[in-house]
């Protein structure tokens, strides 16, 4: 056997062999309310209570229900401020824990939401209101990653060395940030037909965005960003004059952070890269379809297509044991970062996001990496095995991985095992988790990440509807 097809097949026995033993048993448990009483909780939705119902009645497993309950809703419950302006919606959805909304966050905790709108036009009209929230952010500015809903509130990142704008949290430049605006518009405007929030203000947007990709591919300058921060944290702001270690103009695009709001090594990070080349597309369709901006459509396809060939020039390299992979990061000179992180964009999510085909053979060798122990961000231990991420360090696992683990495979025992992980280490809360120890899940960091919450629903909804016998 060679020797990365027995790495792929070790690391998803290990999985299962884990799930097994310290799954908890589900039969012998009582499981306490924990979620947000109906009359606290921000906006309810009858199809998303409905969908609760129908998890807990057909699904055997009480603690997977119970989970299911507490988890789905959590964006619902507990983060969205829906308002009117103007006659129009706009919800501000806050990350949880931190009272300022990111733009990547945001739209990745409603995602699973939008299969439901068709049945809930209160919930559409939520959803449309973060569109339309989303683009007033971007033209406020283009290169932050969190604001405020109060123009006038400064926040503790008020003094870092770059341009604050009123309104902003924090001003990361990080690509998935507007990658991520872009997917949710288009997948509502699929999924409904209505074009209401793609008016000037969305087009405008747009043009923001194409304009920062542009000057972040740095072919005649370094362009306007930069950014400095005063802290003990090394990845909490850029080096080299707040600019970032220097790149090779090759075509592809600096993202000066990761998602994991931590700063790149080497600014072409290349599963944001290979997200905005899908983001970009699908931004076309839109300005052709809806907006009839024709010439504009086509400068976002010219760049996406340019993006996609420096990807294939520079983004993909010969590991000593996987063969040609993806790496995380490049400079365009010739070096290059392997690993990957939990939070998403990474390289494990890149089919979830539509950026690649499940199946394309560079993916799954890529996978068969970053689930091994040969990506130094994954972890083994004696509670779960899965990837953390420097942010907050060694042997700390994050949920976020385990679950997109489960949501971009095709294997049903490794689908089963990540499911029965989850089930096992939400350290007896009822909820998940940013990231627990590898050892001990009820040793955990932030007990309220909506996204993490809501993305394991997403999971177990996607597993219920396609392959319910897994969930036994």
């Amino acid at each position: 056997m060679k020797r990365r097809t027995f790495i792929q097949n070790s690391s998803l026995l290990g999985a299962g062999l884990l799930a097994g033993k310290f799954s908890l048993a589900a039969s012998s448990q009582e499981f306490p309310t924990v979620r947000v009483p109906q009359g606290q909780r921000h906006f309810s939705s009858d199809a998303i209570e409905g969908a609760i119902r129908e998890f807990q009645q057909f699904t055997a497993n009480k603690e997977l229900g119970w989970l299911f309950g507490n988890c789905f809703p959590n964006t619902l419950d507990t983060t969205v401020y829906l308002e009117e302006k103007g006659g129009k919606p706009y919800t501000y959805v806050i990350t949880g824990d931190i009272d300022a909304m990111w733009l990547r966050d945001s739209c990745a905790q409603v995602w699973p939401y939008l299969p439901f709108m068709a049945a809930d036009s209160q919930l559409q009209r939520l959803i449309a209101g973060l569109v339309n929230k989303q683009s007033e952010c971007i033209n406020i500015d283009p290169y932050a990653n969190a604001f405020y809903n109060d123009p006038t509130k400064v926040g503790e990142w008020g003094s870092d060395h770059t341009d604050m704008k009123p309104g902003i949290h924090e001003r990361k430049w990080e690509i998935d940030s507007l990658c991520y605006t872009v997917r949710l518009g288009y997948a509502y405007w699929k999924a409904t037909d209505d074009t209401a929030p793609f008016g000037s203000d969305w087009v405008n947007a747009q043009r923001n965005i194409l304009k920062t990709f542009k000057e972040q591919q740095r072919k005649d300058s370094l362009g306007p960003y930069r950014f400095e921060r005063t802290t003990a944290r090394g990845s909490d702001t850029l080096q080299v004059d707040g600019y970032g270690y220097p790149v090779n103009p090759v075509g592809l695009i600096c993202s000066s952070f990761r998602p994991s709001d931590d700063a790149t090594v080497f600014s072409f990070l290349i599963p944001s890269n290979l997200f905005a080349v899908a983001s970009l597309r699908q931004s076309a369709e839109m300005l052709a379809n809806i907006a009839n901006e024709q010439a504009l459509a086509l400068e976002f396809l010219e760049l996406a297509n340019e993006v996609e060939q420096a990807v294939k020039e520079y983004g993909i390299v010969d590991h000593p044991m996987h063969g040609r992979v993806y790496a995380y990061e490049v400079d365009g000179f010739g070096s290059y970062m392997m690993m990957d992180d939990a939070n998403i964009p990474s390289l494990l999510s890149l089919p979830y996001l539509g950026a690649v085909e499940v199946n394309d053979p560079i993916y799954q060798r890529t996978r068969a990496y970053v689930l091994s122990l040969n990506n130094p961000f994954f972890f083994k231990g004696s509670a779960a095995e899965g990837i953390g991420g420097p942010h907050i360090g060694r042997d700390m696992i994050w949920p976020m991985g385990i679950t997109m683990r489960g949501l971009t495979s095709i294997n049903d025992n490794e689908i089963k095992a990540c499911i029965d992980l989850l089930r096992s280490t939400h350290g007896g809360t009822g909820f998940m988790h940013e990231s627990f120890h590898k050892d001990d899940p009820t040793k955990f960091t932030r007990k309220w990440f909506a996204w993490a919450n809501t993305l394991f629903g997403e999971f177990l909804w996607k597993t219920y509807k396609e392959k319910p016998y897994l969930l036994k």
